[in-house]
């Protein structure tokens, strides 16, 4: 592959207009803002708690040594030695590589749109937190004014107030529904709030950060505090952290550790490479590398304990609730003085009575009590956020100003991520010159924020969410793993070892040591093919299905599983592949387009006056 002309060594003052960040705590705060976010919240604790707690950590730190740490060492490396967006950097290091830089402007763009979705959501939670009591603590009336709405209760007033008064959710996917407005709003809200902060790049952003990166650690700290005084909370803690190490011959404990790692990083987005462009030339990147990933990783542990510690007060009081109703059916169908059966005596009593008249017992069909059954009710993602914790809120004292953290935490943790994905779409744009420089950035960042917000305005139906969680499984994943992969090669094999570490070596006074050029060369590479064969292969092996919210279903309200259409299936599976497709497309033109050069440039040359 032919190098393109890859400037020399900088100097100090380089002389060009590219922005700069105003102090060294700017940047580590973006780029750990760009990191941190939802899933460190909603994703980790629930791998931890399914793949035998204290056991994960085991994989999950052999990941971030052998896989997150070289690979994001490489994306600050090289945005800050060449110091361009991801279009920018891949095709100064050779033009067949331009298409890695594609991947990751299409994916960044692609994240966007659902990504600021599920923001909206938030600040639709957020703006109904200040109320009192909040919306989701009772079933609404229904139209008779004569009881509940059944299908409220059928399933619960949390789970209503997501899927009916938030989604306003189809049952299918094929059944698209109408707008529903106040999601609308919200996301036209939120689109404006990501412009506002992004308009001037990060001279805009770089201001924000301070409260939106800090934010979230502040609230983690209170919730942390308050958790821990709750009753049950070492009870959620301990079930959380309890290792079962048999667990790990399970190969998908490996593979959920290593891509959550990766995706947790935010690598491969493009984000991180257009951050570290606006550093200083001699900058330590590989410090910068080895603290983001740290701070990003324990940021997790930290969230976790936060999260499991309310998790395991919301477990004890639903057991309890549990045992009360069982108390009361014995009472009563035992004549017992009332308040005679306490929480403690209630297992020996039962005992007693099962041993004495099993055939009264027996007719009761009490309610299997189990605080680990409670524990075991845990979920990933919108469930934990918008379903589980939720809920838990509403046994706290003064619970909408739980509410009102909790929501403006993921708020701000998710707007600090939406400062990396725009960043990863607005910088290639700048960089590539599409547009004049006369034309300021408020006016691309605003073309792009709006063609954003239209794209995304089909997940403000009634089908919606179905989509998102289309994009959420299938945009990123496979993509983001072909585009690291040839990164990784990119830097190695084509820019070359010995170059790179010469510009390591030059930014930060320190050349690259064994561990860096072993996992550069052989460990990450072969890491990231495991990964993604391993992934290729769970994909295929696993149907294409949905869980649709169907009040109608016969086991309602547990969700229905269906499969997706064929039409539905051409598209998961455009969305898996055409992203990364750009890296073999682009290497194919570049190819034909040299060859057509050289064979005009021999006809050229030609003497007989023949028309080639």
């Amino acid at each position: 592959m032919a190098l393109a002309s890859v400037p020399e060594p900088l100097e100090e003052d380089s002389g060009d207009e590219r922005p700069k960040w105003d102090n060294k705590v700017q940047y580590l705060l973006s780029c750990i803002g760009f990191a941190v976010g939802l899933g460190n919240i909603w994703r980790f604790p629930y791998l931890c708690q399914t793949y035998g707690g204290g056991a994960f950590l085991i994989p999950y730190f052999i990941a971030l040594v052998f896989e997150g740490i070289p690979l994001f060492q490489i994306e600050l490396a090289i945005g800050q030695r060449l110091r361009r967006g991801s279009i920018g950097v891949w095709t100064a290091i050779s033009p067949y590589l331009g298409g890695v830089g594609l991947g990751c402007f299409t994916v960044s763009f692609l994240v966007s749109l659902y990504y600021n979705t599920i923001l909206t959501w938030v600040l639709w939670y957020f703006l109904n937190s200040f109320q009192y009591p909040l919306p989701w603590t009772t079933c609404p009336v229904d139209l008779n004014r004569t009881g509940f709405v059944k299908e409220c209760q059928d399933s619960s007033v949390v789970t209503y107030f997501w899927y009916r008064q938030t989604l306003n959710v189809t049952a299918d996917i094929t059944h698209t529904g109408t707008v529903h407005w106040p999601i609308l709003v919200c996301l036209a809200t939120c689109w404006v709030i990501v412009y506002l902060c992004v308009s001037r790049g990060i001279e805009s952003s770089g201001k924000v950060i301070y409260f939106t990166a800090l934010f979230p650690y502040l609230v983690l700290t209170i919730f942390l505090i308050r958790g821990l005084t709750l009753p049950g909370a070492m009870d959620g803690l301990t079930y959380l952290f309890t290792p079962n190490v048999q667990i790990l011959q399970n190969p998908k404990v490996w593979l959920d550790a290593a891509t959550q790692i990766f995706f947790s990083l935010s690598l491969a987005f493009g984000g991180h490479i257009a951050y570290s462009s606006y550093n200083p030339p001699r900058n330590d990147c590989e410090k910068d590398a080895v603290i983001i990933a740290l701070v990003n990783s324990m940021t997790s542990l930290y969230a976790s304990i936060a999260i499991f510690s309310v998790i395991g007060f919301k477990a004890t009081n639903d057991y309890g609730h549990c045992v009360d109703r069982n108390i009361l059916s014995l009472i009563n169908t035992f004549d017992l003085p009332d308040q005679s059966v306490s929480r403690d005596e209630y297992p020996t009593v039962l005992m007693h009575l099962t041993t004495t008249q099993p055939a009264r017992v027996a007719q009761l069909h009490l309610q299997s009590c189990s605080l680990e059954d409670f524990l075991d009710k845990s979920a990933s993602g919108t469930g934990l956020a918008f379903i589980i914790f939720t809920e838990a809120i509403l046994h706290m004292p003064g619970a909408p100003a739980w509410a009102v953290l909790f929501f403006g935490m993921l708020f701000s943790l998710g707007l600090s991520t939406m400062f990396g994905n725009m960043e990863g779409v607005i910088t290639p744009l700048l960089d590539l010159g599409i547009l004049p420089r006369s034309v300021p950035k408020e006016i691309v960042t605003g073309v792009a924020c709006l063609l954003c917000f239209l794209l995304a305005l089909c997940f403000t139906l009634q089908s919606g969410s179905y989509w998102v969680e289309i994009l959420d499984n299938y945009i990123a994943s496979m993509n983001l793993l072909i585009v690291a992969f040839f990164e990784v090669i990119g830097v190695v094999y084509v820019y070359g070892m010995q170059r790179f570490c010469d510009d390591v070596e030059w930014m930060t006074g320190r050349r690259p040591g064994l561990y860096w050029q072993v996992m550069w060369k052989v460990i990450s590479p072969l890491m990231l093919l495991a990964v993604l064969i391993a992934y290729i292969a769970l994909l295929v092996q696993k149907p294409l299905s949905y869980n649709a919210w169907n009040p109608q279903y016969e086991q309602f309200p547990s969700k229905q599983e269906k499969l997706y259409p064929g039409w539905i299936h051409v598209i998961c599976m455009l969305l898996s592949f055409v992203p990364s497709l750009y890296v073999p497309a682009i290497a194919l033109v570049q190819l034909v387009n040299r060859r057509r050069r050289k064979w005009q440039d021999t006809c050229s040359q030609l003497q007989d006056g023949h028309t080639c």
